[in-house]
């Protein structure tokens, strides 16, 4: 497997964010995983959480390492990632029961942040929950001065990244019919986010 591309923070956050997951979804949950990256996550939540039906997308140059990690080890239980840029679509077919986004939003420019609120807001079921992890602040605050570094050295690399505000969040979501019901705190000074669409 040492092809295939890794992430030590994925495979450090994976185990405290399947025990929160584990709260929120329903057995036989529909889930389209946004920015699944080297495909970590799809692979051990579907493990641990094996009814669910995951649905991995990322941008098209990242589906090629994304997929030979599902072929490899989780083919039995995944179907192969699709293509999905926020910012252009299309979304896949469908309803789903929750979606789910992982350390995109600092890294994504922040005018693509409504992109992903309004197509989650598209896909999802009545009640559905948008769940989002990372850093983040609140009213222009760092939770921890390892946040505040770690937001500088974001923004010296690429002006458009950085940690995003839930103030600013907040107000994005209800703009497309979804409201922040939640708020858990995970190691290394990360968090859930999870919104729910209203209607």
């Amino acid at each position: 497997m040492s092809e295939l591309r890794f992430s030590a923070a994925c495979e450090r956050n994976k185990g405290p964010i399947v025990e929160v997951l584990s709260q929120l979804l329903k057995p036989q949950a529909r889930v389209l995983e946004i920015g699944a990256g080297t495909g970590q996550h799809a692979v051990h939540f579907t493990e641990v959480l094996p009814g669910l039906d995951w649905l991995a997308t990322d941008v098209p140059e990242n589906l090629a390492g994304l997929n030979a990690r599902i072929a490899a080890e989780a083919a039995d239980r995944l179907a192969p990632a699709v293509a999905l840029d926020v910012a252009h679509g299309p979304w896949p077919a469908g309803r789903f029961d929750a979606v789910y986004t992982a350390n995109t939003l600092h890294i994504m420019p922040f005018e693509l942040a409504p992109a992903l609120f309004a197509g989650a807001s598209q896909v999802l079921d009545r009640n559905g929950l948008l769940i989002c992890y990372g850093p983040f602040q609140d009213d222009g605050a760092h939770s921890a001065e390892s946040n505040r570094q770690f937001d500088l050295m974001l923004r010296s690399r690429d002006f458009a990244m950085g940690i995003r505000d839930t103030r600013d969040l907040d107000r994005i979501a209800r703009r497309h019919g979804l409201i922040r019901q939640a708020d858990i705190a995970l190691p290394a000074n990360n968090r859930i986010l999870i919104f729910r669409r209203a209607q």
